[in-house]
């Protein structure tokens, strides 16, 4: 098996740039979409192969990629007669870059293993951007010489990869990550509500508070576009109610509460209420409006 085929599974605006990153470094890249239409337009633009099914793209690769959108997404390419397991060898390596649950991580990792392959769960933080710039990290649960063979592939669209235990534990840290996320949004949102009825200059505001100890990736990226009301790109807000969900799912299992982590899922849900759900995260700002 030549060891620079590669798989891509699932093509929407993390898979489609991060599928390109690995095509641009020389790996031999076959991609599937459930849109044929997607991984077409994917093979027309850059050197590659679509496939009909999961199992057609996992043939012959040695490592297979999944970025899909949930634990039912991910577990229809994996199962089936035309699922990855029916089509990958032995040896191979699938490693799932979908947030997902913990849970998750572990059924799959027993059913490689099972067939004699190898799993990696692999979450990302970046964005839609980092994708496209080929600068997300990583955050890795399994083995470790395994992740040391995916190590080098993987950094053609990252710029930080790290291997946090054994699986499930890439999934743990990403929930740390997207309730570090909750909290700054949430603060953020009620900051510059204040910032607006006090008629500061936003720009200002972040231009003096941005090196300080109150700085952040969303205050230099988000708070001007938050206050000028403009929300239509990023990662939108049912996605990030879905990761919510597995980060208060896993804090009953350890018995701790999350109670901003909790209040912040609500304003979310009254959001989508609202129509907002397509809406980049920051829209979080909206639950402040005092007009709504």
């Amino acid at each position: 098996m030549d060891k620079n085929n590669v798989a891509f599974i699932g093509l929407g605006v993390m898979g489609y740039p991060m599928a390109r990153h690995l095509s641009e470094a020389g790996y031999q890249t076959k991609v599937f979409n459930r849109t044929r239409q997607k991984s077409a337009a994917w093979e027309k633009q850059y050197h590659g192969i679509a496939c009909e099914k999961p199992a057609d793209a996992a043939a012959g690769s040695q490592i297979i990629f999944i970025c899909v959108g949930n634990d039912d997404d991910v577990r229809s390419v994996m199962y089936g007669k035309d699922g990855i397991l029916a089509g990958a060898e032995s040896g191979t390596i699938i490693v799932d870059h979908t947030t997902t649950s913990a849970e998750l991580a572990l059924e799959l990792a027993k059913a490689c293993e099972q067939q004699q392959l190898h799993f990696i769960d692999a979450p990302v933080s970046g964005g839609q951007a980092g994708a496209e710039s080929g600068t997300l990290t990583v955050m890795c649960g399994g083995n470790t010489e395994i992740f040391e063979q995916i190590r080098p592939v993987i950094s053609s669209y990252s710029k930080q990869a790290v291997l946090l235990g054994g699986h499930g534990q890439g999934q743990r840290c990403k929930m740390v990550n997207q309730i570090c996320i909750a909290g700054i949004l949430q603060g953020l949102s009620e900051a510059l509500t204040l910032a607006q009825h006090a008629h500061l200059d936003i720009g200002q505001v972040v231009d003096v508070l941005k090196h300080g100890a109150a700085g952040s990736w969303q205050m230099e990226n988000r708070a001007e576009t938050m206050s000028a009301g403009q929300f239509d790109f990023g990662f939108a807000i049912d996605w990030m109610r879905k990761d919510l969900g597995f980060c208060i799912n896993e804090a009953e299992k350890n018995q701790l509460e999350l109670p901003m982590t909790k209040h912040v899922d609500q304003l979310y849900a009254s959001l989508q209420q609202r129509g907002l759900g397509r809406m980049d995260t920051s829209v979080l700002i909206k639950a402040y409006d005092q007009d709504k």
